[in-house]
């Protein structure tokens, strides 16, 4: 949101610090039998499964099991960006209605690279060809506000609004990667009729199960078949992948982290409510917020609702969300005015997470006071807040540059200050 408002959807807003209230969150430790996690083989083994199963039938839903699908490779490798870089197109299909459900995936590659390369993996709110400025691209459609399904009209020399600065990356031996998030879902609540949940709705059924998957659920699923691709691609480092998505895509992809190990790194932008920041701090958007009929019920499994009036009750919170990435780095990019997201209680939730990483071995951000704007900590948990509003701004690329630099390419990484 552009600016605090009192109330949303009728319910009111908390921007003041005193009275965010107390809260006390459920113990990242604690089976469910009563005994308590000891070492990282337990945790992974046994509270691991437990967190996955309470945020699926909890707050995201249950997916049906993916059946892997062969990709199309509609683009081979064209030279980019005046040959610094090597383009693919890649169409992802996510059932057997392959003229249905499909997106189009691209990936650009250094061109001088002599060997596979880590990639940064981007879900967008908008078509490639909106979101790179490359006249080859296959020029795609988006869903509009009213529900329509329209084709992109790039021109050309018009700039584009996504502004994805394929360059930054590539001259830093870093692939990038991105795919529009309308193709496995549309982003409303009808937009099941068109999307993935409504090609797995039993017959008779008008809606999932209050179990079962919301938007966010089924983005985060077909990341799933993002990744299947990038396993087979000999040109990229599978093993180094790093993820990242803005505001409900940041939600996005945190749960798709913790549902895939596969992906290497997590960067979770402005995630908020839903995403890194506690739920039982009252202080911006809520879970009431968001589950209200006309807001963003849908992202979210039927189940959420109960905990719209008190998020106390909820066995699950954002600290365990954010240690469902351990042991893999994981940076949390916030916004200092970004009050509706709430950056400080993604910080506490960082904090709070911090002991599942120091059980593997690994740096959280071994502070307890938030950092200064445009001061990042780049541990294997990270934390950045820039000086600026909800979302990623240029100089966000930089820190996201340096913080898969010093965990996918220690050798060259060039962040060797102490403090990140």
């Amino acid at each position: 949101m552009s600016a605090q408002q009192d109330t949303v959807a009728g319910i009111p807003v908390n921007y003041d610090e005193t009275k965010t209230g107390s809260w006390v969150l459920p113990d990242l430790f604690a089976l469910q039998g009563g005994r308590r996690v000891t070492d990282a083989r337990e945790w992974m083994e046994q509270r691991r499964p437990e967190l996955l199963r309470l945020f699926e039938v909890e707050q995201f839903g249950k997916c049906p099991k993916r059946v892997p699908r062969e990709a199309s490779l509609f683009d081979a490798g064209s030279p980019a960006f005046d040959g610094k870089a090597v383009r693919k197109q890649v169409r992802l299909y996510f059932t057997e209605d392959t003229a249905r459900h499909q997106a189009d995936m691209v990936i650009y590659l250094p061109a001088e690279a002599t060997g596979p390369v880590p990639l940064f993996l981007t879900i967008s709110f908008m078509p490639n060809a909106l979101m790179v400025d490359d006249p080859g691209l296959a020029p795609g459609s988006f869903w509009n506000r009213e529900g329509e399904r329209m084709p992109v009209q790039p021109r050309p020399g018009a700039p584009r609004i996504g502004g994805l600065d394929v360059e930054k990356f590539i001259s830093n031996g870093i692939g990038v990667a991105t795919l529009y998030y309308g193709d496995i879902e549309p982003d409303f609540p009808d937009g099941i009729r068109h999307g993935v949940r409504g090609h797995y709705l039993p017959a008779g059924r008008e809606w999932p199960a209050p179990d079962e998957w919301g938007t966010i659920s089924a983005w985060a699923w077909g990341l799933g078949y993002a990744m299947d691709y990038v396993e087979q691609d000999p040109d990229i480092d599978a093993s180094k992948v790093a993820l990242h998505g803005v505001s409900r895509l940041g939600k996005t992809v945190l749960w798709a982290g913790a549902l895939d190990q596969r992906f290497g790194m997590i960067i979770a932008s402005c995630s908020g409510e839903g995403g890194a920041a506690l739920s039982r701090r009252n202080y911006g958007e809520t879970i009431a917020h968001m589950i209200a009929p006309t807001r963003y019920f849908y992202q979210f499994c039927g189940n959420r609702a109960r905990y719209g009036d008190d998020p106390h009750q909820s066995p699950v919170d954002a600290h365990m969300l954010v240690a469902l990435i351990v042991p893999r780095p994981l940076l949390l990019q916030t916004g200092d005015s970004d009050g509706w997201s709430d950056p400080k209680g993604e910080f506490l939730a960082a904090v709070a997470a911090e002991p599942i990483y120091r059980l593997f071995g690994k740096r959280g951000l071994e502070r307890t006071e938030m950092p200064a704007p445009g001061e990042p900590i780049l541990h294997d948990m990270g934390y950045y807040m820039h000086a600026g509003g909800h979302g990623t701004l240029p100089g966000d690329y930089d820190i996201f540059i340096d913080f898969m630099r010093k965990h996918f390419l220690p050798v060259d990484a060039e962040v060797t200050d102490e403090t990140r």
